[in-house]
Formats: C-alpha cells, structure tokens, sequence
C-alpha cells in the first residue's frame, strides 16, 4: 500500500493533478448521465421475460361474424403449428381464454361477441429452448398480421406477452376522454394512425365499436293479425331460426333439474349469402307459419325491415365517456415511442386542434378548431406505471440523501464534511450507467436501465458513505492523536482503509453476481456490482481530493491553536 499511499499524496501535492481528478471526476458523471436522453442506455420499468406460455388476440371488426373470426384464428393455428417449441393450442372462439396473469386486466372476461378469440400458446419449458418466449413473439408477429390479418379488411391481432411486472391493459395506452361518441372515435382513428407510423409500436387498437350498419326486424302487428297470426309466435320463430331456444325440457335420473331441449338452425341453413336487404329478404321468406286456418304465412309479408346505425358500447372512466387506443411495444422500452408518438400528436394535428399540455404524465388538452369540441388525451399503460415507479423511487433516493446528510451533519456538526461523505455516495450513479451500457454490449439482448436498477443504486447509498467515512474519521484521527499534517493524514488514510474497502466491495460483488444473470433482477445485480466498482474509485481518489482541499478538514491547525 506504500505505492498507492504515495500516488495520493502526489495528487494532493499537485493542484493541477487535483483539478485533473474533479474535471474527470465530473466528465465521468455528465458523460453517463447523457447516456440516458441520448439513448445509449435504455430505460424501462422491467425487462422481458421469458415464459412458458403467451397468447394472441383476434379482433375482427365489429360486423365480423364468427365465421370470418374462425377463419382468421385457424390462420393463426396453421402457423404456429409448424413451430417445434409450441406443445399445444387453445382457441377460445367469441369469447375470452380462462383468467391468467395478463388477463386480468386486458378485459378478457368481458369478451363474448362473434368478433373477438383468443389464443392461448404452451411452449416447452423455458430452461430447454434457446429462444426465449418474448424473442419468439418478435420473431412471429410479422408473419402472422401480414398473412392473417388480411383475411378479413380491419381486423387487429395483437401478441400478448405474460408480464414481468404488474399487468397492464397495453404498453401505452392513451385514453380520449370527449362528451361526443362520434368526433371522439374520429380522433381515436387519427391517434391510432399515428401509433401506426410511430418506430417501435405495435399491434395498435382502438377500443371502440365500429360503425356500421345492421338490420331491424320489426313485426307488423296490423299484417300480422289479418294474416291470423300473434307476434308473439313471429318474435319466436325469428329468434329460434337465427339465435336459436329452448324449446323444451327433459328430465332424467341421473341430473337434478330438467335438461332444456335448444334449438335453431343449421349454421348452413341461416346463413345469408351476403349482407344486402334482398338475401335477408330471401331468408325471411323461406320462414313460414301456419296460421288459424292452417294456411302457411311468409315471414316477409309480416315483418318489416329497417336499416339503422349500430349502437356501440360505450365506455367510461371516472364518470366521462372515453375511448381508449392501444398499442404493445417490440422489443424497445415504452418510453421513446410514447414521446415520439407525442410529439407527432402534436405536429400533425395541430391544423385541427388547438392543443394544450394539462396535467402530470405529458397528458393533453385537444379543442376542435371549428365545432369547439374538448377532448383530454391521457397516457395509461405500463408506461403510467413506468413513471410513476420511476418517480417514486426517484423520490426515494432523495428521501435517502436527506436523511444521510441530516445523520452526517449531526455527527460531525459540519455541513462541508457531510457534502464530501455525501458526494461520494450519489456519485456511483456513474458506475451504474456505465455498467448497464457493457451489459447492454455483452449481452444478446437490450439490457435496459429498469426499476430493480434504482433500486440497487438506493442501497449502494450506504455502502459509499461507509467508504468516506472511514477516510474521514480515520485522517480525523491521524491529525488529531498522532500529530500528522493534512496530506499525509489523507494519504495514509487512503492507502490504509484501502484493503477493507475492497475486501467489501469484492464481497458486494460476489454475492451480486448471481442476480445479474436472472432476467428480471440483472439490473438490480449490475447496479450493485458496477456501483461498487464505481465507489471504491470515488472513495479512494477523489474523496481524498474534496477532503484535503476542504478547510473543514484543517483538523491539525485546530490541534495547533487549541495547543
């Protein structure tokens, strides 16, 4: 420790070498945190995670019927059926899988139209395949929405990963809050086409029902009663022939209530040869009934149809009516799409809308230019829980360097010195980019900046104040008891409290390496091990420039005077 004792106190000696030290002291800080908005590393509330299971969602347009959706799902089969790693496949044909961990809250339990399936794709287990699910997901998804999607004009499948962290609705949601049902679906339509264009995003949806025509079958009540009929026997052969009844019951032994009798037609025999009024009409007159005098009356003579618009479902949030657009990310953090996608919003809508940023989270405030109309844009998804992690630990980590500069100051009653002890543990935020940016170059896949890494940089906190506390205390000691000048105190001190230094560090090291292999905990083992690294630096070099330069640590003038 002679050598590395006498480095230091040539630095010390230098005023030069000493600002050398704090200018690349203070590179190394702005260079790695430049990282960050430069996109040399990536941030993102967790990394993908490699599961056993994954599912896809068939939405078709809302006419769609279930046969067109049919269709389209046993595109989706006949591909995944030629991948080796697939074991088995489930569709769920107009209606949702069973509840999973991703289900729970992208609505699978409230799907039950002939437009909508679901997909559900077991793979072999993780630990004996080389591709992880979420690379598999990237790899299928453009060959399935190029060859599937085009089978009927409007349809949206969407790949729907198991989270790695709390489940969300979609990866960036924007949520279009307006009081009319029709200018707030055509602004949901331009966001969706700007999502679309938008690098990074995927699987765009628009929440809402399409606007479309349907057929209203109403009964004559004055043909029906001159032809000897009752509407009521009209409204049931109209539902037994399309929608199909109960019609009657059967008991047995071996069931305690009666066993209803359904039926309705044959899925040949009810269908319409297309959607026009005249093969409605066709189909209504092939339906006969016998009236009192047994003679047979055609359903088109007693029922009058009518072309109206669909009524769509309407959604609401926190009592205001909203449509919401959705879209899924390939691979990138949710971060730089949404801002990209933002700042589209605002650029090419700008001729229609006046737009206003409003509150927290880039939300925005749209006002149609000629109707005056309000519409408040407001971003969800795992983006929302993203920032609001980001925010919370971020607030977190200040709580933490108040209250170990409070504890500083108290022990030592000097504000200076708690700068200096403080200064050395926020400044292993350099070895925590800086080991995510190698990371990211040795590995595979995108190492992102997550949130176990803030957390892994908040408990490095307490590790870097020890490091200068030993130096601080221990210099301390060396002016004060043993009578030694300001630059050898701190030189010995350095090269002294050296050894445990790095004998903590190396055990800090060790007992991280086996989280940065785990996929969802590698950044928490990163931060950990680089911020060491980074610590032990800052403690043994640079500290020791803050402290000799510091009139607070004059503690040999003191003993000097106080003599």
């Amino acid at each position: 420790m002679k050598r590395f004792e006498q480095f230091i106190f040539n630095i010390l000696g230098s005023k030069r070498k000493q600002w050398t030290v704090i200018l690349l002291t203070l590179l190394a800080l702005a260079g790695s945190v430049m990282m960050l908005p430069t996109k040399i590393v990536l941030a993102k509330m967790l990394p993908g995670k490699s599961a056993n299971t994954f599912s896809i969602y068939v939405n078709a347009p809302t006419q769609a019927s279930i046969e067109e959706t049919r269709k389209i799902s046993e595109c989706v089969v006949s591909l995944l059926q030629k991948e080796p790693e697939v074991t088995d496949i489930e569709v769920y044909l107009g209606q949702g899988a069973p509840l999973d961990y991703a289900g729970l809250v992208k609505g699978s339990a409230f799907k039950n139209s002939e437009n909508v399936a679901e997909i559900v794709v077991n793979l072999t287990d993780k630990h004996e395949r080389e591709e992880p699910s979420f690379m598999m997901v990237h790899r299928l998804r453009p060959t399935i929405k190029a060859n599937c999607e085009a089978i009927k004009e409007g349809t949206v499948i969407q790949m729907v990963e198991q989270p790695a962290g709390p489940p969300t609705l979609a990866a960036v949601v924007a949520e279009i809050y307006g009081d009319n049902y029709a200018s707030t679906y055509a602004l949901s339509q331009k966001v969706a086409e700007i999502f679309k264009k938008t690098e990074g995003l995927a699987d765009v949806d628009v929440m809402a029902d399409d606007p479309y025509k349907k057929y209203e079958l109403i009964p004559n009540a004055d043909k029906i009663a001159r032809s000897g009929l009752s509407v009521e026997q009209v409204n049931k052969i109209l539902y037994l022939a399309f929608e199909g009844m109960v019609v009657a019951h059967k008991n047995s032994r071996n069931y305690p209530d009666q066993i209803g009798l359904f039926v309705r037609l044959s899925d040949t025999t009810r269908r319409l040869h297309d959607q026009s009024i005249a093969s409605l009409q066709s189909k209504l007159a092939s339906l006969k009934l016998m009236n009192q005098k047994g003679m047979l009356v055609p359903m088109n003579e007693v029922v009058t149809i009518k072309e109206v618009d669909a009524s769509p479902t309407l959604m609401q949030k926190d009592l205001r009516r909203m449509i919401n657009v959705t879209a899924e990310t390939d691979l990138v953090s949710q971060v730089y799409p949404l801002l990209d996608a933002r700042e589209k919003i605002m650029t090419e809508l700008a001729d229609q809308y006046e737009i206003t940023t409003t509150d927290y989270l880039f939300n925005l405030r749209l006002k149609d230019k000629k109707s005056g109309e309000v519409f408040d844009l407001k971003w969800d998804g795992e983006m929302k829980v993203t920032l609001d992690t980001f925010r919370d630990l971020g607030a977190a980590f200040i709580a933490a360097l108040i209250l170990i500069f409070l504890l500083l100051v108290v022990y030592y009653k000097n504000f200076t010195i708690s700068g200096i002890v403080l200064a050395g543990s926020f400044l292993s935020i350099i070895g925590v980019i800086i080991g995510h940016w190698v990371a990211d170059l040795v590995t595979e896949h995108t190492f992102f900046l997550t949130a176990t890494s803030l957390i892994g940089f908040i408990a490095l906190m307490g590790i870097s104040s020890r490091n200068s506390l030993l130096l601080v205390d221990f210099a301390k000691s060396l002016m004060e008891e043993k009578g030694f000048d300001k630059q050898h105190a701190i030189a010995i001190a350095s090269a002294t409290r050296a050894k445990p230094i790095m004998l903590t560090a190396i055990a800090i090291i060790l007992g991280s390496a086996l989280l940065a292999s785990d996929p969802i905990f590698g950044g928490l083992g990163v931060a950990l091990i680089s911020g060491t690294v980074a610590a032990v630096i800052v403690s043994l070099i640079f500290i020791p420039v803050l402290m000799y330069r510091s009139k607070a640590m004059d503690f040999d003038k003191n003993r000097e005077q106080n003599a």
